[in-house]
């Protein structure tokens, strides 16, 4: 059941894709890991953690709840793939947050979750969406921001 599950998470990785390309000019910020963290905010813009939290429970944009659950009662058939993310923002610092959302493959080379904004070294991505990041640089920002609101 868990495979069926995890294949169903890695097919919609393109429809990720797709939801950035339409209409969402990024452009690509330079990060810097340090230790097990992004430290530096991609974007110099304010985070809005309302955005935040709409990328993480709408299934069209950040398709988060497809592995991951969390306190959101508006959003039905969430995952039991990946953490829960209620106490998210107890758990880890912003630049924790941050490198996990960039690209969880630093910190686990066996992940299942998507690089949402790292373009380089991907397997298996259309040529449609190469070199393009799931989410761009403020979009990661908002839900850092969202996910810090989640202390319990």
């Amino acid at each position: 059941m868990r495979m069926r599950r995890w294949l169903a998470a890695v097919a919609c990785v393109p429809a990720l894709q797709a939801a950035h390309a339409q209409g969402q000019a990024d452009l690509r910020a330079s990060y810097q890991i340090v230790g097990d963290g992004i430290p530096k905010p991609l974007t110099s813009n304010a985070p809005n953690a309302e955005n935040g939290r709409r990328v993480v429970t709408e299934r069209q944009t950040g398709l988060c709840l497809l592995c991951h659950s969390g306190p959101f009662p508006e959003a039905r058939f969430q995952g039991d793939l990946a953490t829960n993310l209620a106490g998210t923002g107890a758990r880890w610092s912003e630049a924790q947050l941050r490198l996990r959302i960039v690209d969880a493959s630093q910190l686990n080379p066996q992940t299942i979750m998507p690089s949402y904004y790292r373009t380089q070294g991907l397997q298996r991505v259309g040529s449609a969406w190469r070199g393009q990041p799931v989410l761009n640089a403020q979009q990661i920002e908002d839900v850092v921001a969202f996910l810090k609101t989640l202390k319990d």
